[in-house]
């Protein structure tokens, strides 16, 4: 499941950023834009951030800017996170045990900042993906009914 389908409910004090941190690609400096479409709906997204972090995660360590460009490029440049809002979530994730952080190798360049994730990040990624699937499942059933959508 990728990045962007396979999102997980905010659950054990997982959440991002409520005040417009999430938006179709196309701002620059860290920051996510709002791009008028009837088919995005961003208020949908809000509060996976964490989770979304850590599916980035379970690939290998990474830190900031890749796992930014991860997140919009399997959105399909759809999805863009503000940097603040990913940094804040670095810090929920690590104060709560699910990724740690470590710098790395100076000799690649500039010294970044690593994120690891935890046993414990897997096993929330995974519950809050059943979670996601199951709230889907309700939510698609509901759309579905007899005399909705016209």
């Amino acid at each position: 499941m990728g990045i962007a389908g396979g999102i997980g409910g905010a659950s054990g004090g997982l959440g991002g950023g409520a005040d417009g941190d999430v938006g179709r690609a196309g701002g620059g400096g860290g920051h996510a834009h709002a791009v008028p479409s009837s088919a995005f709906a961003a208020d949908l997204l809000r509060g996976h951030t964490d989770t979304i972090v850590l599916g980035v995660l379970r690939a290998g360590d990474s830190y900031g800017y890749e796992i930014h460009k991860a997140i919009r490029d399997a959105a399909g440049g759809e999805y863009e996170i503000k940097e603040a809002t990913l940094y804040a979530s670095f810090r929920r994730l690590t104060k709560d045990g699910l990724v740690e952080p470590y710098w790395g190798d100076e000799t690649q360049g500039g010294r970044r900042k690593y994120y690891r994730i935890t046993d414990a990040g897997r096993a929330v990624y995974r519950r809050n993906v059943d979670d996601w699937v199951a709230t889907q499942n309700i939510i698609n059933r509901l759309l579905n009914l007899k005399g909705g959508r016209s």
